[in-house]
């Protein structure tokens, strides 16, 4: 498998996160939960999950428009090497605050876990 294409593979894969992101509202019941919190709280979650759907299809595209710059250059490199680590540090993330035994608990971890793993194979080849 070349560099392009796990960079393919990754910008793929962000682009699953934002489209997995984007049904947060149905998947977790946010019109019922988030009703829950107090105003700053449901602002901050919908927020940050917006940015997060916002840095994972641009995150994606950088890996579909830039698949040459990411695997030759030191800033591509720096980029890869940063999406590596956003997926470690949300597999840490998920020990850490979802301390719950369910299979789609593990089923996410594995998935962060590939996420560090792929980011960081073109780097290291």
């Amino acid at each position: 498998m070349t560099d392009h294409t796990i960079i393919w593979l990754g910008g793929l894969y962000c682009v699953g996160f934002a489209v997995f992101h984007s049904q947060f509202w149905r998947i977790f019941d946010w019109k019922n939960e988030l009703a829950k919190l107090s105003i700053p709280n449901k602002a901050i979650m919908q927020i940050t999950n917006l940015r997060l759907i916002y840095f994972f299809l641009f995150a994606g595209a950088i890996c579909f428009i830039f698949p040459d710059e990411l695997s030759t250059t030191s800033l591509g490199h720096f980029f890869l090497i940063g999406m590596s680590l956003f997926w470690l540090g949300r597999t840490v993330e998920q020990f850490i605050f979802l301390k719950i035994d369910h299979p789609m608990a593990h089923l996410l971890t594995y998935l962060f876990i590939i996420g560090a793993i792929m980011f960081a194979i073109p780097v290291l080849m």
